[in-house]
């Protein structure tokens, strides 16, 4: 399996559209259509139903956004930056940060 660039619980900055320059933690990743689910960015209004014991009414809740408008913010740099990958000696591929060679996985 290919090194994914943004994974769940990541830090990303949001690089284009009406939340640039906002950051927050990944929450869902849905590949099949590349879109990205960030903590309080991208906010809509779900106007439901009352259906059973849930209370109808206006909730609000995040929206996905496209892959290509966030980037991982680098934990050493604290920017937003472009990921490379590296083999480490045991074999497995690790991400790092294309600004300061920062590790961006947890080990």
């Amino acid at each position: 399996m290919a090194l994914q660039r943004v994974r769940k619980d990541d830090t990303v900055m949001v690089i284009a559209g009406r939340e640039r320059g906002k950051t927050g933690k990944v929450l869902r990743m849905l590949p099949k259509t590349e879109r990205v689910v960030v903590e309080r960015i991208n906010m809509v209004k779900r106007h439901t139903k009352p259906r059973g014991n849930q209370a109808g009414g206006i909730i609000e809740k995040e929206a996905s956004l496209h892959l290509s408008n966030v980037q991982p913010v680098c934990g050493r740099c604290d920017k937003p930056t472009r990921v490379g990958t590296k083999r480490l000696d045991d074999g497995h591929g690790v991400r790092i940060c294309r600004r300061c060679g920062e590790q961006l996985d947890k080990a």
